[in-house]
């Protein structure tokens, strides 16, 4: 087994999920805001047991299989609050990377920043060759996530989503694409230093 990092950014802490992480998911994750562009499996109304059930019985078990990581998020202001969540699974052929954050932190280029360190984690210390997405086409947010990201639109299909049977894009980005992004910037951000 893989064993999960915890991961540092420029302004998040990325802590593996625990157990002990429910009750402050149960907290944050049951709007509607969060939950409408996730996958249909998400049960809404959200059960006031949820975050228990699903850390206990799905993420934890394909944690502990290798198939699966998990992170919560938090903002090194304030490392005792999780203010969302971010995975990936290798079990998806088309769905590799799924996050979620809490609305009030939205809109600062906080998940930019996550999707980045988990896309080194991915990459780099996983050795997957390609990093695939999927989001409703309304998700007008996570498209912005996988536009900063480097990622290129391959195809648009249809799926569920907790809000119903919406348009959706698959979204992807191969590892070499992703060295080269990761390079490019490096050089950019070392002329700016200099």
């Amino acid at each position: 087994m893989q064993k999960i990092p915890e991961i540092s950014t420029p302004r998040l802490t990325l802590r593996p999920l625990r157990i002990d992480d429910a009750p402050a998911i149960q907290s944050r994750f049951p709007q509607f805001e969060i939950v409408r562009y996730l996958n249909a499996v998400v049960p809404w109304p959200y059960p006031e047991d949820g975050a228990l059930t699903y850390i206990r019985d799905v993420a934890l078990p394909a944690i502990e299989a290798g198939r699966e990581w998990h992170w919560t998020l938090r903002p090194k202001a304030g490392p005792d609050e999780a203010i969302g969540v971010i995975s990936l699974r290798r079990d998806s052929e088309d769905d590799h990377r799924g996050f979620w954050l809490a609305p009030e932190w939205q809109g600062q280029g906080l998940m930019s920043e996550a999707a980045e360190a988990v896309g080194e984690f991915w990459f780099e210390t996983l050795g997957e060759p390609l990093l695939r997405v999927s989001k409703a086409v309304a998700n007008e947010r996570s498209r912005r996530v996988s536009e900063r990201g480097g990622m290129r639109l391959v195809a648009v299909t249809e799926r569920s989503f907790v809000s119903g049977r919406l348009p959706s894009e698959i979204w992807e980005i191969t590892r070499e694409e992703w060295r080269a992004q990761r390079h490019k910037a490096m050089r950019e951000e070392g002329r700016e230093r200099g």
